[in-house]
């Protein structure tokens, strides 16, 4: 289900903030003509597309605002990193990675992020070649304000064509995120 991105902002474990380290249109799998299912996550999901965050620690928390095209609906989202997953991120792991058929040490340092109709966020840690890690799953809150903070007269990006015709066909899947 197609999404717009307004913000992701990220507050690391020194407290310093990095605004907008994400925004834009997010990664999505589309079903090859109108077939598949866009119901629930995939078992390993990558980190999609999105940006390197450099010179900041560990983070602590993650803001995201988005638009739920497929509703539409804009949400907002904190996002708190737990413990337990920075953890995650400072073990090495030794892996196989298929793309050069090497044994390698890696770190998960890669945080994908789901966002789905109904105001659902998951995050996954994840690296090029480490299966990814369920860390968090929030329900996000419909932000009051709507699209870009009340700047475009409450009007949401459009839904493509092809989003469209899955969803007037098969409809929106809630509840399977």
């Amino acid at each position: 289900m197609e999404v717009w991105i307004e913000t992701a902002d990220v507050v690391d474990i020194q407290e310093r903030v990095l605004r907008r380290a994400g925004s834009g249109i997010a990664s999505v799998h589309t079903p090859s003509d109108n077939k598949g299912k866009p119901a629930g996550w995939p078992k390993s999901p990558g980190s999609g597309k999105g940006r390197y965050v450099n010179g900041v620690d560990l983070p602590r928390l993650i803001y995201v605002r988005w638009q739920s095209l497929a509703e539409p609906q804009t949400y907002e989202a904190y996002i708190v990193i737990p413990e337990s997953a920075r953890e995650i991120m400072r073990k090495p792991e030794k892996a196989f990675c298929r793309f050069d058929g090497k044994w390698i040490t890696d770190y998960r340092d890669r945080f994908g992020i789901g966002l789905a109709p109904g105001g659902i966020a998951k995050v996954w840690l994840g690296a090029p070649c480490l299966k990814s890690v369920e860390i968090a799953r929030v329900v996000a809150t419909i932000n009051p304000k709507g699209p870009y903070e009340g700047k475009s007269g409450g009007k949401h990006r459009p839904l493509s064509e092809v989003s469209k015709a899955y969803i007037e066909k098969f409809g929106i899947p809630y509840g399977s995120w």
